[in-house]
C-alpha cells in the first residue's frame, strides 16, 4: 500500500553499490589491457601487488552515486550504496593485512 518507488529502495542502493565498481574496472580494463585477456589483466594486477590500490580506484565512485541519492533525498539506496562500500572497504583492508 505504502511501498517506496524502485529508486528509493535499499536493494537498487546495494545493486548500484555492486554494479559501478565493476563497470568502472571493465572501463579501465578497455583502455590498459595491451592485448591482454582478462585472466592476464587481473594476474599482472595480483602479481603488482596494488589490487587494495586498484579495488578503491574502483570503488570510489560509489561517493558519487551516494551523495546523488542523498541529494535527491532517497535514503534508503544511499544506505544501500553506504553498506557496499563499507563492505568493500572491509576486502580492502583483509586484502592489506594479508
Amino acid at each position: 500500500m505504502n511501498e517506496r518507488p524502485f529508486i528509493n529502495r535499499m536493494s537498487t542502493g546495494m545493486l548500484t553499490g555492486l554494479v559501478l565498481p565493476l563497470l568502472v574496472f571493465f572501463i579501465v580494463f578497455l583502455f590498459l589491457k595491451n592485448d591482454q585477456n582478462l585472466p592476464d589483466y587481473v594476474n599482472r594486477i595480483v602479481k603488482r601487488d596494488v589490487i587494495s590500490s586498484f579495488i578503491s580506484m574502483c570503488v570510489f565512485p560509489n561517493v558519487f552515486a551516494f551523495l546523488l541519492f542523498n541529494r535527491f533525498d532517497k535514503v534508503y539506496s544511499a544506505r544501500g550504496v553506504l553498506g557496499i562500500t563499507i563492505i568493500w572497504a572491509i576486502a580492502v583492508f583483509m586484502i592489506k593485512m594479508l
